[in-house]
């Protein structure tokens, strides 16, 4: 599966004439292993060979050609995940006081029911949606 994923990104980064490079391909898979969003310094933590200010940079590209998404939470963080064509689909839970953010994935009844939703706004409202997120905030169990 990384092969594949390499080689997604690899395309990506090309066609923004951009270059796969050691640095990049490592910020990847760290990103591949991890299960939830996370922020520079936790890839710092799980072992990023590269300065901070070099790690910025190649989010900023991945994130430009479509390989990593970045949310930001309630407390204003960047945090850095494969996107969903890299990935799965998922969604996610947010704590409203340390703004961590953990990965989810629906049971197949809802997220049909949130596509017959979406299919209802394409009808009613003429609105082609592309893509859809579905966040539940709250506080967390460390946070409680």
């Amino acid at each position: 599966m990384m092969t594949d994923i390499h080689a997604t990104v690899d395309d990506q980064l090309r066609r923004s004439r951009q270059r796969y490079t050691l640095g990049r391909r490592q910020l990847v898979e760290l990103l591949a292993d991890t299960e939830r969003p996370v922020t520079i310094p936790e890839l710092l933590e799980l072992g990023a060979r590269q300065s901070q200010s070099s790690l910025y940079r190649n989010l900023a590209v991945l994130e430009q050609c479509g390989a990593v998404h970045r949310l930001v939470s309630t407390d204003d963080v960047s945090r850095y995940e494969l996107a969903e064509e890299l990935s799965e689909h998922h969604h996610h839970v947010v704590c409203r006081r340390c703004g961590r953010i953990e990965d989810i994935t629906l049971p197949p009844e809802l997220e049909a029911a949130i596509g017959t939703a979406i299919g209802t706004v394409r009808v009613e409202r003429g609105f082609e949606v592309d893509d859809h997120r579905f966040d539940l905030m709250g506080i967390c169990g460390d946070c409680r």
